[in-house]
């Protein structure tokens, strides 16, 4: 008897087109977890697709199969041991194979696989494994027609990807290329051992006073050999379990536990995010044959819905602490996940922390995450809001579909069901959406899960049915949810109801086109999708964007690298609507980037008052990362240069946040015929758990000449009130004896500034923006930024390697603002920086 073995297979592959025969057709890889076009770029056999329009030029390679070889390692296999290759991820129509004799076959890309070869495994000879990965496009076609009675509708992409389990972003979305991957593209192990822990859960309840923790300790285990679990539940040096176990017929160990005064996870900015580390340890006897740890956090997730005076509430209550939900959705971070680092994950959570966003919800196109992605935001304190991997697509349910998604779930769940951070489970994304656009038939009433197999929209026995069994099962401590978004039924699924469920608020960029000054007014009890979209920085447009005379906004390239259908006309006209045109790239990149701050600003500061009588749970804008080069509607793109927007939102979204606003009059319908009068409100809201008292400053300064236009408001000792918002004073602008001016708003706390707003008369293009007058003087790792006039969105280059407190910022004069700076040296070339009516930018000085 020995411990488990491990060897993983990361080096010594090679790889091939299949059909190709020539012995010299076989190329080398450099590791695993790979895919094949990393494969194909590294051996020179393909252009790099992010760059210029060579999408086009590598479309074959998803057309074509390809075959993965390895010899594997010498093992010396005793007391009847098993022999197992682990895979934890094959992508996606994989035929394996020892020797040349089939040991597997797999179809689903979340399905890790295990097989025992302890008796097709020479000891004597060479033992070589390889991999043929069918191509997943023509598959899916394959399948498509061979389940013709299907409605195979839906968006994105082509819809043969709704039959294969695959990411359905590889098929190409309105934010990403078509690039149909494949290969060993998560660990490959070869895995010797006479007995092993295949899992360690806890099942647990946290009392009603949160001052105990009881529950079981679960461990499952295979192999024979094992006899005993001893179970370790510890904080830091504090032991709090140690108890052993037999392991019975059903290959399960259990001991039961209770937790005195838990310390209990919380997200970031609530609480503490405690993490307790569980360890099973398999023995025979003494010999101990494998242990496996896991890090978890003991939390009540509570998702409230509550009938009120809007309608039904929705929002997350965390170990009794409401939450408004802030923050953005999540799709891979690379067409190529395999090259994402453990670094650059956390380099991208980091960025939500520190941005103020509680949550990120995992989109139902992209994939179940790497377990780094978890781990971290257990550790940061980020909840997630975790789509189950379906969506826009009127999905088959056939059984061996229904049986491949059941154990993927399941899988997956098993897998992921530690983790604290993960806060609920929805069945999939836009789906039903599919179903209204559609008119599939749907009836509510109908609770019959069988009859559903049999109508025209089957996959709701998936998302009712299959899926919330599931997660009962295996996750019983997180919220299921049909879909996102979702209203409970009714006439139809109404997923546009603004007054129960959660919402896609897409009225703004898509549907009827509103301006986004009245995000507040269109917002749902949840709104888990909404977006405008921004140029990224320009020196990401360079990288992709190799010809010189591409570079001018309507170029084909940097068309190309903006997969949104309309995106010319949207892009336009909220540019039109809004604010003066620029036609220079630079020009127009800070304004579509300007457009897109000032919206997420609209929608977060408006959601977050509503917050005050819960009638907004929470809002996740579309989407923090690209997952190429591109124009998106992501907030920091590809290369983790934050747009404007991140800015905008992260002030916003403060533990405490100043609100001034003048009511929407749309200029657009009424002719652009100025209102005599305009009302305002200011208000302020709070994440914080206790009360504080607060000073209140509002000033009104003329845009054209920067002196005040009447006397500033100065409230004292203001009570702000606990996790809501506290509304402070409303009144009326004279638009007919009063000049164009800013509502300029500072919250002191302690005789210290810790927020700031700055609201503008709109539209932007109707103001003069002349000789503001800006100073922006570097005092070592500071900018001190100060201005003669108001000054709208001031907007620092972002370079790599130079992190910034704040960029995209109003400033008011006689407010002098300032803006710390790590990672730019005495030497280096000073940034840059540009604003509203600054044209092509400034170069900066030291």
């Amino acid at each position: 008897m020995k411990q488990l073995s491990t060897q993983v297979l990361t080096t010594g592959w090679s790889f091939k087109q299949t059909d190709i025969q020539d012995v010299n057709a076989w190329m080398p890889v450099a590791k695993v977890p790979t895919m094949v076009h990393l494969d194909l770029m590294a051996n020179n056999k393909i252009p790099d697709p992010f760059v210029g329009m060579n999408e086009l030029a590598v479309e074959w390679v998803g057309e074509k199969s390809w075959t993965y070889r390895k010899t594997l390692p010498k093992v010396d296999v005793k007391d009847e041991a098993s022999l197992v290759l682990a895979f934890d991820g094959l992508d996606t129509l994989a035929h394996v194979k020892l020797n040349g004799e089939t040991i597997l076959k797999s179809d689903n890309m979340f399905v890790p696989q295990r097989v025992d070869i302890s008796k097709s495994y020479k000891s004597s000879e060479d033992n070589v494994l390889e991999i043929d990965f069918d191509s997943a496009l023509l598959r899916a076609r394959e399948i498509e027609k061979q389940h013709s009675d299907h409605r195979w509708l839906g968006s994105n992409g082509e819809m043969a990807r709704l039959g294969v389990r695959k990411a359905q972003f590889h098929w190409g979305w309105d934010w990403g290329p078509v690039l149909i991957t494949c290969g060993p593209w998560r660990e490959v192990r070869l895995e010797t051992y006479n007995g092993r822990v295949t899992d360690l859960w806890l099942d647990y309840e946290i009392s009603k006073d949160f001052n105990s923790a009881t529950g079981t300790a679960f461990a499952s285990v295979e192999g024979g050999a094992g006899q005993t679990v001893a179970f370790n539940l510890r904080l830091g040096s504090d032991v709090v379990l140690q108890e052993s176990a037999k392991v019975g017929n059903d290959g399960l160990a259990k001991v039961e536990f209770r937790v005195h005064k838990p310390a209990l996870w919380y997200p970031h900015g609530y609480g503490e995010q405690s993490l307790y580390e569980a360890t099973a340890s398999l023995l025979h006897g003494e010999t101990l044959l494998d242990t496996k740890t896991k890090k978890t956090g003991l939390r009540k997730v509570e998702l409230v819905q509550d009938k009120d005076k809007h309608g039904k509430s929705f929002y997350f209550s965390i170990n009794g602490v409401d939450v408004f939900c802030g923050g953005s959705d999540w799709i891979p971070a690379d067409h190529f996940t395999p090259r994402i680092s453990n670094d650059r994950y956390r380099k991208w959570l980091q960025l939500m922390v520190d941005g103020n966003q509680v949550m990120t919800r995992i989109w139902g196109g992209g994939i179940w995450e790497e377990d780094v992605f978890y781990d971290t935001c257990d550790e940061l304190g980020i909840m997630i809001w975790h789509d189950y991997m379906f969506a826009c697509g009127n999905y088959p349910a056939f059984p061996k579909f229904l049986e491949s998604v059941k154990e993927e779930a399941t899988v997956q769940l098993r897998r992921l069901r530690h983790h604290p951070s993960i806060t609920i489970y929805a069945g999939n994304n836009e789906d039903y959406q599919i179903q209204e656009r559609y008119d599939l038939e749907y009836d509510y009433k109908d609770t019959d899960p069988q009859h559903w197999l049999k109508t025209d929209f089957p996959a709701r026995y998936i998302y009712e049915k299959l899926l919330p069994d599931v997660t009962t099962a295996e996750s019983p401590n997180v919220p299921y949810w049909p879909g996102s978004p979702w209203s409970e039924g009714g006439r139809k699924i109404s997923v546009y109801d603004q007054s129960v469920g959660d919402l896609h608020q897409w009225n703004v960029w898509h549907g009827t086109q509103e301006k986004y000054q009245v995000y507040d007014q269109i917002g749902g009890r949840f709104n888990s999708e909404f977006g405008l979209e921004a140029f990224p920085h320009i020196e990401t447009i360079e990288h992709f964007v190799t010809d010189s005379e591409e570079l001018y906004p309507q170029s084909h390239t940097i068309d190309f690298h903006n997969k949104a259908k309309g995106h010319e006309r949207r892009n336009a006209l909220y540019i039109i609507e809004n604010f003066r045109l620029e036609t220079g790239l630079k020009g127009y990149i800070h304004l579509t980037q300007l457009a897109q701050a000032e919206a997420m600003m609209y929608a977060y500061r408006g959601w977050r008052r509503q917050w005050g009588d819960r009638f907004c749970g929470g809002a996740l804008l579309w989407q923090l990362p690209d997952s190429w080069p591109c124009t998106s509607w992501a907030i920091v793109d590809y290369f983790l240069r934050k747009k404007p927007a991140y800015y905008s939102v992260a002030r916003v979204l403060a533990p405490l946040a100043i609100g001034v606003q003048r009511e929407h009059q749309d200029w657009s319908v009424t002719h652009a015929r100025p209102s005599k009068t305009t009302k305002y409100q200011l208000w302020v809201s709070s994440s914080l758990q206790k009360k504080v008292k607060a000073t209140i400053e509002l000033r009104f300064i003329s845009i054209s000449s920067g002196a005040e236009v009447k006397s500033t408001i100065l409230e004292q000792d203001v009570e702000i009130a606990t996790n809501g918002a506290t509304d402070i004073m409303s009144s009326v602008i004279n638009n007919l004896e009063e000049e164009p001016h800013v509502l300029a708003a500072r919250l002191y706390v302690d005789g210290k500034i810790v927020a700031r707003d700055m609201d503008w008369p709109q539209p932007y293009k109707y103001l003069p923006f002349e000789n503001q007058d800006l100073h922006v003087a570097f005092h070592g790792h500071k900018m001190h930024i100060s201005s003669k006039k108001p000054v709208k969105g001031l907007v620092f280059e972002e370079r790599e390697g130079v992190l910034l407190s704040d960029s995209s910022l109003d400033v008011a004069p006689g407010d002098e603002q300032i803006v710390s700076i790590s990672g730019l040296l005495a030497s280096d070339k000073p940034l840059s920086w540009t604003y509203l009516g600054h044209g092509e930018g400034h170069k900066g000085k030291h």
